[in-house]
């Protein structure tokens, strides 16, 4: 997987997580903190880099019963402050990824993500 495809991967997980979330709290009013956070992440013009991981950290702070249906793969990508959310083992896993993930694009060749997480986690 190269940078290209790491990023489309990352956005798609965004929008699978808040297309769902869109669904839970569509009888809420627009008003509600929740939907507004949701709306926020969902928003086709949300500067991922610069407004995500505030807007994670919004969501994990003041609801964290949802926090369990976000995807982890996100936390390591928005970084910052969203590491804090994930334990020491689990960041060491992301990190080995991300240097498995450089040394296969040096060899011309793209890791398959997937596959590479379990191997990581021990289930193959």
């Amino acid at each position: 997987m190269n940078d290209e495809q790491y990023l489309a991967h990352c956005k798609g997980l965004l929008k699978a997580f808040t297309n769902d979330m869109v669904h839970r709290t569509r009888e809420m009013e627009a008003e509600d903190n929740l939907r507004q956070i949701v709306m926020r992440l969902a928003a086709d013009d949300l500067d991922i880099y610069q407004e995500g991981p505030a807007l994670v950290s919004r969501l994990f702070t003041h609801y964290p019963d949802f926090a369990p249906l976000f995807p982890r793969d996100l936390l390591w990508f928005l970084g910052g402050e969203c590491l804090h959310f994930m334990p020491d083992e689990e960041i060491e896993r992301y990190h080995r990824l991300d240097e498995m993930r450089r040394e296969a694009a040096e060899r011309g060749e793209t890791l398959d993500l997937i596959d590479a997480q379990a191997k990581l986690q021990g289930l193959q």
